[in-house]
């Protein structure tokens, strides 16, 4: 199902077809050192993380992870939406392309168009945003995107430092002095 279209992407719901993309992307070096590692490492483990991740998602909260394509070719670039993560206190904007696509403006264009449909659609108070420190890139794009860097901290049970960004559609960017800094 196609969710959003942007002058040069479309943006559509996963399914278990994806699967093969899928396994190539969240094992590609990039995704593991400033996303993490999965542990999915074959096709069947693929499906199932598709269908119990962004397909479960997208049932229940009308969103998820969406498949980022070229609308020319339909050729598939990455993933890009919005995450709903135990470890936060609200939803979040995620996004991972394909080194062979860095530097077009594709994850910027697929984060802006997921970002107004978290805002203007989906209605949704407010939007996270979490990246390594050392992923200067994405946390570039994060504060292009309007979000405000908040804190440094391990979310969870996790070991390493992540950036945690955040915007409040209902009141711009201001943060509200009791939740931290703006």
């Amino acid at each position: 199902m196609i969710v959003l279209e942007t002058a040069r992407l479309v943006l559509r719901t996963l399914h278990t077809d994806d699967a093969p993309f899928y396994l190539e992307l969240i094992n590609d070096p990039s995704w593991i050192e400033h996303i993490g590692d999965k542990g999915i490492r074959t096709l069947e483990e693929a499906r199932a993380n598709i269908v119990s991740g962004a397909m479960q998602m997208q049932r229940r909260l009308g969103y998820s992870l969406y498949m980022v394509e070229r609308r020319e070719d339909g050729a598939p670039l990455g993933l890009c939406g919005l995450i709903r993560r135990d470890t936060l206190p609200d939803t979040d904007i995620g996004y991972a392309l394909r080194p062979a696509y860095w530097g077009q403006g594709y994850a910027y264009e697929a984060a802006a168009a997921v970002l107004a449909h978290a805002r203007d659609t989906l209605r949704l108070r407010r939007l996270y945003g979490i990246t390594s420190p050392g992923n200067l890139a994405s946390n570039a794009m994060l504060q292009k995107l309007g979000l405000r860097f908040v804190e440094l901290t391990r979310l969870g049970e996790e070991t390493r430092l992540t950036n945690v960004y955040r915007i409040d559609f209902n009141t711009g960017n201001r943060l509200r002095s009791q939740d931290g800094p703006a």
